[in-house]
């Protein structure tokens, strides 16, 4: 059973009746309709069964073994790894190990080096030997890559904390940073919020460089156990990454100089700011990484492990782990019920389930209860503007993001509440949040406003990943969608995000995913906030989208998208073997453009049909979701029901606020919205038909 943050007991029975409350008695099916609505009907059973009697639905959050292996690494450096974990991380960690003797850190993907580096040390830590075949093969393969040296920052932390590794051979990262000002180039809120919560504790961590007696040697890890770093040559003086490069080096020798106080004074600051960040379950963000180093962070200001900040934060890691039948034990990098519970609800109601059906009017009961109505880390940059966003997470007050508040709205949306006014006041409150957190380009990040600085990427520190937080395709056409199904489709706010939408389509018709993979998720995303906002299905953006997605279709009717197009656009863009989820976006698109009569969607809506389980769900192994661009991948597991059933559901019973949106591409017709024409933003227009210049595969 998966672990939850909330002490429920999890999914209720299976039913055996379908929604409609009679058995499923209908025949074989005989054409695509008949195959169609078959699939809802299974889907539907399938996806009502998995609620939980508290009105949430959560997927497993599958990433990759560096949770794991960090768990355990933190565990050992505590002093708490007890003999039954060690097992059963053990036991899955092992049983990821791809035959070349690495561990990927996606489905399918390459061997990653800083995913092996931690998956052997954890294994190590298991008491597998290194003379051990799978250890062995492991080890040669990454002296090859290069040994530890040619690790990621965070992996030669984690070594550093058992003296595998050298402090004075890691970047500095000094605590004085919690003390730029707003407006000072590297504060802390010029990165995105995920890498602040990550990067204040590790302040604390690297100005007081901890050593724990090491359990064992790693020497095999190192392609010169007598010279593990060799020194390389600076970067240019006169490039980015050699001005950081020789910022680092100022920040090792100003660590010698620091005044005690100044520097005792900043840890205590960090540490404070950690602590009014803590959740009510103990976590901090709803995220595995932050309360990893937060927890390690205090202990070593001397909070002892039976505190309430650092026993409540063990409690929190301890609901991320998922325990499988087979006794393996694996960690979710963090949990999504919101998310999962507002797409199951848009699916369900796309799937014909009534309105006011009691399982999507607990789920919205559910929803409107975890509004968040109290200010957090993003008011710094929007100070006055009132708190109605909805977080990712079970609990999560401090980042309450924008997608998901567009989302939840447009789920309480296809409800019919028995307390109209309490969801319309919820409702309002969500939009006008999501408005106020407008960029100034007219877009909308995930959590903060304008986190656009150019610095935080460079830092020799930040190699693991995405660390700010601009605004994306995705995220801003889930707003536009919202907004325009709430009736402001002529607010020049949303006309400005339709015109930074339009503005930001790919040469090829397509649009970038940042937090989903990723041209067919981004394009799944803003054809049908596009057309909701009253683009008719003619304009030239919208037939450019269409023709991509039918010129990236499977040979098999379905769609697909290896994460490998972040880091090779061209070679990898909308290729990848077909997958439910992204099947279910490439549909959603199509349907929206008008195309339901197309032989491509006639052909995916055939290729879900007959993929699906006999009990109504679809295997997804392969992962859809985006943390990182390339460097974070997730697979969420109730990705595969939702967004199938929404396709297949408007396949069958027709778009979503078919006549609203037909309304107002009547109206936008009229009075020249749907063109984006001369009157307002013909110079931003202009160059609309033939697509921006290419962007690179990070989606800079």
């Amino acid at each position: 059973m998966t672990a939850t943050t909330d002490g429920s007991t999890g999914a209720v029975p299976l039913r055996a009746a379908s929604a409609t409350g009679t058995t499923d008695t209908t025949p074989p099916a005989s054409g695509t309709l008949d195959a169609a609505t078959r699939a809802v009907r299974r889907a539907t059973d399938f996806l009502l069964a998995r609620q939980d009697a508290e009105g949430w639905w959560k997927g497993d959050l599958e990433t990759n073994v560096t949770m794991d292996a960090e768990d355990l690494l933190l565990r050992q450096f505590l002093g708490i790894r007890d003999e039954a974990t060690t097992k059963a991380a053990g036991l899955f960690i092992r049983g990821e190990q791809r035959d070349d003797g690495t561990w990927a850190t996606f489905f399918g993907g390459p061997g990653d080096l800083s995913a092996t580096i931690e998956a052997y040390v954890a294994l190590r830590l298991a008491g597998d030997s290194p003379d051990d075949p799978h250890m062995a093969k492991a080890a040669e393969w990454i002296r090859a890559q290069g040994g530890i040296a040619a690790g990621r920052v965070f992996t030669r932390i984690w070594l550093a904390l058992f003296g595998w590794w050298k402090w004075d051979d890691l970047p500095e990262l000094p605590p004085e940073l919690v003390y730029f000002p707003k407006w000072f180039p590297l504060n802390i809120y010029d990165f995105g919020c995920w890498a602040r919560q990550t990067i204040v504790p590790l302040t604390i961590v690297s100005a007081k460089r901890p050593v724990r007696p090491a359990p064992f040697p790693l020497d095999e890890l190192h392609t010169d156990a007598a010279d593990p770093n060799p020194a390389g040559p600076l970067a240019p003086v006169a490039s980015w990454d050699g001005v950081f490069q020789r910022l680092d080096k100022a920040l090792h020798a100003y660590r010698k100089v620091a005044p005690r106080a100044l520097r005792k004074a900043a840890m205590n600051s960090a540490a404070r700011w950690i602590i009014e960040r803590q959740e009510n379950d103990g976590c901090w963000g709803g995220i595995q990484p932050p309360a990893v180093y937060s927890i390690m962070a205090l202990h070593l200001l001397g909070y002892d492990l039976e505190h309430p900040v650092i026993r409540t934060g063990l409690e929190s890691l301890d609901r991320f782990a998922v325990w499988r039948e087979d006794g393996a034990r694996m960690i979710e990098a963090c949990q999504s019920p919101v998310w999962d519970t507002c797409l199951a609800t848009i699916a369900l109601a796309d799937a014909g389930v009534p309105a006011d059906h009691p399982q999507l009017v607990k789920a919205a009961d559910w929803m409107l209860g975890e509004q968040i109505v109290r200010p957090g880390d993003w008011s710094v940059r929007r100070p006055h503007l009132t708190p109605g966003g909805w977080a990712f997470e079970f609990h999560n007050d401090n980042y309450p993001d924008i997608d998901d508040t567009a989302e939840v709205v447009l789920a309480l949306r296809r409800v019919h509440h028995p307390d109209p006014e309490r969801a319309e006041r919820a409702i309002a409150r969500g939009v006008k949040w999501n408005l106020g957190m407008q960029s100034k380009n007219g877009a909308w990040g995930a959590f903060d406003v304008d986190n656009t600085s150019a610095f935080p990427n460079r830092l020799p520190f930040c190699d693991f990943g995405e660390v700010i937080d601009p605004p994306s395709a995705d995220v801003t056409a889930h707003v536009v969608e919202m907004l325009a199904i709430e009736g402001k489709a002529h607010d020049p706010r949303t006309r400005r995000g339709i015109a930074w939408l339009l503005a930001e389509q790919e040469p090829n018709g397509a649009w970038f995913g940042r937090w989903g993979v990723n041209y067919v998720y981004g394009t799944g995303s803003v054809v049908p906030a596009l057309t909701a906002a009253g683009l008719p299905v003619s304009h030239p953006a919208i037939r450019r989208a269409v023709a991509w997605l039918e010129s990236v279709q499977n040979d098999d009717g379905g769609w697909g998208e290896d994460l490998r197009s972040y880091d090779d656009a061209d070679g990898w863009s909308g290729r990848g073997e077909s997958t439910a989820s992204q099947t279910g976006w490439a549909l959603m698109a199509l349907l929206a453009a008008g195309e339901q009569e197309s032989k491509a969607v006639e052909r995916g809506v055939a290729w879900l049909a007959e993929t699906q389980n006999e009990d109504g769900s679809w295997d997804e192994p392969y992962f859809t979701g985006t943390g990182f661009p390339w460097d974070f991948s997730i697979n969420y597991h109730l990705y595969r029901q939702v967004f199938p059933l929404t396709a297949l559901g408007r396949y069958v019973h027709g778009e979503p606020f078919a006549d609203l949106t037909a309304g107002m591409a009547a109206d936008a017709t009229a009075d020249g919205v749907t063109g984006m024409a001369a009157d307002r933003v013909a110079d931003r227009v202009a160059g609309m038909a033939g697509g921006p210049a290419g962007r690179s595969a990070k989606g800079s």
